[in-house]
Formats: C-alpha cells, sequence, structure tokens
C-alpha cells in the first residue's frame, strides 16, 4: 500500500469480562455499530476491524491489537478509530506511549469518539484532560481487580473450590457444579500413576507405560468426553510427559480435599502465575470423595523428594536418596563403572566431590550396604519371632498413642473451627443491624453476608 487513499482505517474494538457486566453499551456489536457510523459520517476509506473479545484492557498482549499494531508499523494504517479510551487500554502509563508516540511516529491518526479525543488537533481540551481520563480508566481496572480479589478470597476462605477446571479423574456434578464426582476410568489411571510411582518407577517411566499401553492424555481423554479444557489438541492424543505424570502425583485434591491459593500474581499488571507455600494455602479436607488415600499420597511425596537418579550406564540403586554421609549429613550420591560390573556400583558423598576440605572422603560399595541391611533385616526378624508378644505388645501401645495424637489434633482443630463460626456469627450479626439501621445497602449486604 504505497499511496495515502490506499491505507487502511483501522476500527479497534475490546471487550473484557469485567466490562460485558456493564450491559449491551459496551458489547462488541455496539461498538461495531458506532465505529461503522462514525466511519460513513466522516467519509473515511476502507474500514478494517480489529477485535479482541474477552481479553482485559490491562495488557496490550492482545491478538487483535497487536494485529493492528502490525498493521500500523507497516505503514498501512492511516486512521486508527475506537469508541472511547478505555476500549484502547486500562493501563495510562502504556495508552499514553500509544497515543502520543507510537501513533504520531507512524503518522497514524488517532481518534477515541466518545472521548472527543483527536490527534490530529493537538491543541484541544479534550487531548490536554485525557491523561486524566486514562488514570480513571486505569483506576476502574484496579478497583474491580481489588473487588474479584476480595470476593475470592472470601469464597476460598470458605472452601469453595477456586479452580475452574476440575483434576483430570473427576467430574463436575450437574446438580452442583462446586461438587466433583469421581470419573472412573480417569480415576483408574490415576490410581495406576501412583502404584507405579509406589514400585518406584519415575515419572518419564510412568509416561513411557502410559504411552506404549495407548491411554489418552488427560487432554485428549476430556476432548473425548466433550468436556471443555483450556489446553489445544495434542498432536499425539496418547503422547504422556513425564511433567503431565508429575502434576498428578503433586495433586493433593486427589486425597479428597480442597485447596485453595495455591497460586499468586502480584498484581493487575503482573498475571505471571507463582506457586504459594503449603503454609499459605487453604486447604479443607473431605470435600469430595477421595481416589488416592492419605499415607499413599505422602508416600509418594516422600518417594519424590528422594527420586533415584539413573547413572550414565541407566542403572540405579535402592539406596538412591536414602544414604547420608556420617560426618556431614549431605547425601550419598550413587555411581557405578562403565565396564558393566554391578559389584564396583558405590555411594560417595557429594559434599566430598564439591569440597574435600568441608569433608574427608566417604566411600562405600553398593554390595557392602546391601550385606548391612540384610544383616539388620534378619536380626529384627529374629527378634520378632522370638519375642513375638513382646513385639506385639509395643507396636500396640505405640499404634495407640499415635491414635491419642491424633485424637488431639482434631479436638484442637475443632475448637479453632468453632471459634471461627462464632466469630463469623458475630460478623453476621453486626452487618444484619447495620443494613436494618440503614447504615448498610442491601446489595453490600448481599455481597458480605
Amino acid at each position: 500500500m504505497s499511496g495515502a487513499t490506499n491505507k487502511i482505517t483501522a476500527l479497534y474494538c475490546r471487550l473484557s469480562q469485567e466490562d460485558e457486566r456493564a450491559g449491551e453499551s459496551l458489547s462488541i456489536e455496539n461498538q461495531r455499530a458506532i465505529l461503522l457510523q462514525y466511519v460513513k459520517d466522516h467519509h473515511f476509506p476502507n474500514p478494517v476491524f480489529f477485535i479482541d473479545d474477552g481479553v482485559s484492557g490491562v495488557t496490550y498482549d492482545r491478538p487483535g491489537f497487536q494485529a493492528m499494531l502490525a498493521e500500523i508499523e507497516a505503514g498501512n494504517v492511516a486512521v486508527a478509530i475506537t469508541k472511547d479510551l478505555s476500549r484502547l487500554g486500562r493501563n495510562s502509563a502504556l495508552t499514553g506511549l500509544y497515543t502520543n508516540f507510537t501513533f504520531p511516529q507512524n503518522g497514524v491518526r488517532f481518534i477515541a469518539i466518545n472521548d472527543n479525543y483527536d490527534t490530529i488537533d493537538p491543541n484541544s481540551v479534550n487531548n490536554d484532560f485525557a491523561g486524566i481520563k486514562n488514570w480513571f480508566n486505569e483506576f476502574y481496572a484496579r478497583d474491580t481487580s481489588r473487588k474479584i480479589r476480595a470476593v475470592q478470597k472470601a469464597k476460598g476462605e470458605r472452601g469453595v473450590p477456586l479452580t475452574v477446571n476440575v483434576p483430570y479423574g473427576y467430574v463436575k456434578d450437574p446438580e452442583n457444579p462446586r461438587r466433583w464426582l469421581i470419573d472412573p476410568e480417569a480415576a483408574q489411571v490415576v490410581r495406576r500413576i501412583f502404584q507405579m510411582c509406589m514400585e518406584g518407577r519415575g515419572p518419564q517411566q510412568i509416561a513411557n507405560q502410559l504411552r506404549a499401553d495407548k491411554v489418552l492424555t488427560p487432554t485428549a481423554y476430556k476432548k473425548q468426553q466433550g468436556r471443555s479444557t483450556p489446553n489445544p489438541d495434542p498432536e499425539n492424543p496418547c503422547g504422556w510427559q513425564d511433567s503431565s505424570v508429575v502434576k498428578i502425583l503433586e495433586r493433593r485434591e486427589y486425597t479428597g480435599c480442597t485447596v485453595n491459593f495455591k497460586t499468586y500474581t502480584n498484581s493487575i499488571w503482573d498475571k505471571k502465575q507463582r506457586e504459594n507455600p503449603v503454609e499459605k494455602q487453604a486447604i479443607f479436607p473431605d470435600t469430595h470423595e477421595r481416589i488416592i488415600e492419605d499415607d499413599v499420597f505422602e508416600k509418594v511425596q516422600v518417594i519424590r523428594q528422594q527420586r533415584h537418579r539413573m547413572t550414565r550406564t541407566g542403572r540405579s540403586s535402592i539406596f538412591s536418596g536414602l544414604v547420608y554421609c556420617a560426618d556431614c549429613g549431605s547425601k550419598m550420591q550413587y555411581g557405578s563403572s562403565n565396564n558393566g560390573d554391578f559389584s564396583q556400583d558405590f555411594f560417595d558423598c557429594s559434599l566430598h566431590k564439591k569440597n574435600r576440605e568441608k569433608c574427608g572422603g566417604h566411600f562405600v560399595r553398593v554390595k557392602v550396604l546391601e550385606r548391612m541391611v540384610l544383616k539388620h533385616i534378619q536380626l529384627v526378624t529374629d527378634y520378632i519371632l522370638r519375642y513375638e508378644a513382646h513385639f506385639r505388645m509395643v507396636m500396640e501401645q505405640q499404634m495407640k498413642l499415635e491414635s491419642a495424637e491424633k485424637i488431639l489434633t482434631s479436638r484442637k482443630k475443632l475448637s479453632r473451627d468453632e471459634k471461627r463460626i462464632a466469630e463469623l456469627k458475630r460478623l453476621f450479626i453486626k452487618i444484619y443491624e447495620d443494613n436494618a439501621s440503614g447504615r448498610l445497602s442491601d446489595e453490600r449486604f448481599d455481597m458480605l453476608s
């Protein structure tokens, strides 16, 4: 496009989920009608629409906007028009950067119809107030985000699942979408994955086995069942990856509990999801039927922390992750020779390998370690067989002690819950009184209650 008459008039429309609540006035159809009428009345040539439907204005990483920006930077746009400045974006700094620098540098005239903003007249009073309007547009986004976060926090603290996508192995209850039901077919795969991990297989080995057995991946399975998923269609419907296996093995929801606040974002500008430590998460037990027992889940987490690492020869040891240096306490790393002689396999102090001054050489052959462990097992077994009655008595006492500790912990938790319920009742009575006396609006009362 060389001549100015051949350049396009870019008509940009944007609607986010928050804006959609404002009603029909901000709908894409309404914006299109306003822009088309304006183009027709002012005789702008070659109108082309660029649309972002359901995308927040706090970010400029939007497909429609980026497509328009590419045309602008290619010199193909003469005029860019939006319904108002908020449609362009709700980040005051970046919006000002585009309207004051990017568009003028590329010879683009920008018009925001309802704000009477037009860069062709830099001395207009409306242009002078554009910065203030951009700030208010940003404030609206911040205020909306703050309200949404408050609502989500309240829901999460009540135990309402915050995740939109139900974990693989469950389906939403048709009668109550907040409740999860077990999907028998997928749940069986989840149990198998945990069982293979208990048997000592790593995530990659489990993934390889599932691929070999032609088991559909979670995404492919949900697509086959006609359920929505945010992930695109996989090239190989049975192409399991070790990362998918790890996510399943580390998902506590399989023990029948709801886990909220697993991730967080720093601000409305930074949407990167960051992991929340377990102590900051809200965990509510027995909210749905369990697929995996607690002891199995905890055992798998221990195995994951002590996962066996293969050597270059492809071998590993059952003691990997369990052997520690007697002097410095560092883990001892498993090694093997390249000549195929298993009798030469060994464990060596990891700190000694890095810094010999901090820890002297510690080295043990695997065959020696196996003999020592076997001897200890034989001694314990012999003791049990000789003094079975005494062994039973000791074990029963230990089990009673553990049971008493669990009951005590449960009572402490119940006491905390009762205090929390009493506090919530007090707060509810207070807001009810405020609502009855007119100090609190009905809308605010509904939100708080």
